[in-house]
C-alpha cells in the first residue's frame, strides 16, 4: 500500500510506519476526486473533539481549501465539556466554517435518554437523572480470558459506584437507545451536505471498520471515508505530523457517548492500540502465531485469544460493511 514505509517484507514492530508525506498526497488526492466525480462543492464533517475527525478535518482543508470545508459540532448533555472545548479550538485553528448544534432536544423527543433510562431502572430502581453511567468490558484481554459480556456502571453524585452485568435483552435495549445519537447526527451532517451541495466526511479509521467499531447509518452514514485505510496508530502518526493540537492528540480515545468517561479499549476493543493494531495487521496478512509472539513479546494463549476476538468481531459485524442485500444482480432482474 502507498503510504507505508518499505523496511522489510517481514513482520516487525515498525510495520506500520507512514510515510507521512506520501500518505498525505494520496488521501487528498482522494478527496479532490470524489468530490469532482460527485459534483459536490466541498465537505462537511463531524468534528467530535477527537483525533479522527481532527486529522480527516486537515486533510479536507488540504486537499480543499478552507473555504470549502465546514465543520460541524454536536454535542449532546452527556458529552463530555472537552469535546467541544477542543472541536471548537481545532475548527478555529484551520479558520474553517464552524457551526455548533446541540443536539439533545432532538434526543429527547425521540426518547433517547427516557428508552435508555426505563432499562436501567429495571436494574438498579435507585438510578435517577442525577446518576452517570457508563458501559464496559472486562479490561485486558490478553492477560484475562474473560468473557465479551458488558458490565454497566453507574454513579450517584457523592461519587459512589456500582456495577452489574447486562444480560442480552438488557444490552440491546440500552444499544437501541443509545445508537441514536450517532444516527442524530447523520441527519444533521446531511442537512448541511444537501442545503451545501457537499459531501458528508467520515472519519471511522481502519481499526474500528474492521472491529465493525461504527454505527450502521450513524457514523457510518457518510459519502466518503479518507481514512478506513489507516490503523488508529497510523492517525496518531498523521496527526502529529500534521500538527494537531497536542491535547487532541493526547486524548485518551472515546465515543464519547456515555455520562462517565468510558474510552475506546473499555467499551469495545480490550487491547490497547499499540498492541490491537499489529494484531490486526498480523490477523489480515496470516502471519504465523510463532512469529506474532516473538515480535509482540506474547505467549501463545495471548495471541491465540487475541486473534479469535478480533475474528469474531469481524464476522458479526460483517452487515456493517456490506450494502443491504437486494434482488438487483438475481436472475429476476428483467
Amino acid at each position: 500500500m502507498k503510504g507505508f514505509i518499505e523496511e522489510s517484507e517481514k513482520f516487525h514492530k515498525n510495520v506500520l510506519k507512514l510515510d507521512c508525506e506520501t500518505e498525505i498526497k494520496q488521501i487528498c488526492d482522494f478527496i479532490k476526486e470524489q468530490t469532482l466525480i460527485l459534483r459536490r462543492d466541498g465537505v462537511v464533517l463531524g468534528h467530535s473533539g477527537g483525533i479522527d475527525s481532527a486529522l480527516c478535518a486537515e486533510l479536507c482543508v488540504r486537499a480543499l481549501g478552507k473555504n470549502r470545508v465546514l465543520g460541524l459540532i454536536l454535542p449532546e448533555k452527556e458529552s463530555s465539556p472537552l469535546s467541544k472545548e477542543y472541536a471548537v479550538k481545532h475548527c478555529q485553528k484551520l479558520a474553517i466554517e464552524t457551526i455548533i448544534q446541540n443536539i439533545t432536544p432532538t434526543l429527547e423527543a425521540f426518547g433517547t435518554y427516557r428508552k435508555r433510562d426505563e432499562v436501567i431502572k429495571t436494574i438498579f430502581p435507585e438510578y435517577n437523572s442525577n446518576y452517570k453511567l457508563k458501559i464496559s468490558l472486562p479490561p485486558d484481554l490478553l492477560s484475562n480470558d474473560s468473557m465479551n459480556f458488558y458490565r454497566l456502571t453507574i454513579q450517584n453524585d457523592q461519587g459512589t459506584q456500582k456495577t452489574k452485568r447486562l444480560n442480552k435483552d438488557e444490552l440491546k435495549n440500552i444499544f437501541a437507545a443509545v445508537n441514536s445519537k450517532q444516527r442524530t447526527r447523520m441527519i444533521n451532517l446531511y442537512y448541511y451536505a444537501e442545503k451545501m451541495n457537499y459531501l458528508v466526511c467520515g472519519t471511522t479509521n481502519r481499526t474500528e471498520f474492521i472491529q465493525g467499531f461504527f454505527v450502521k447509518f450513524g457514523d457510518g452514514g457518510v459519502d466518503i471515508e479518507p481514512i478506513a485505510h489507516l490503523y488508529k496508530t497510523q492517525v496518531v502518526q498523521l496527526a502529529k505530523y500534521m500538527n494537531v493540537m497536542e491535547d487532541i492528540i493526547h486524548r485518551i480515545p472515546t465515543a464519547d457517548t456515555y455520562s462517565l468517561d468510558v474510552s475506546d479499549q473499555e467499551i469495545y476493543f480490550r487491547v490497547p492500540y499499540e498492541k490491537l493494531d499489529l494484531l490486526l495487521y498480523a490477523w489480515g496478512k496470516k502471519i504465523p502465531i510463532n512469529e506474532i509472539c516473538e515480535v509482540m513479546n506474547l505467549n501463545e494463549k495471548q495471541v491465540k485469544r487475541a486473534l479469535k476476538d478480533i475474528e469474531r468481531k469481524h464476522n458479526l459485524t460483517d452487515h456493517l460493511r456490506k450494502s443491504p442485500p437486494s434482488l438487483l444482480n438475481s436472475n429476476f432482474q428483467e
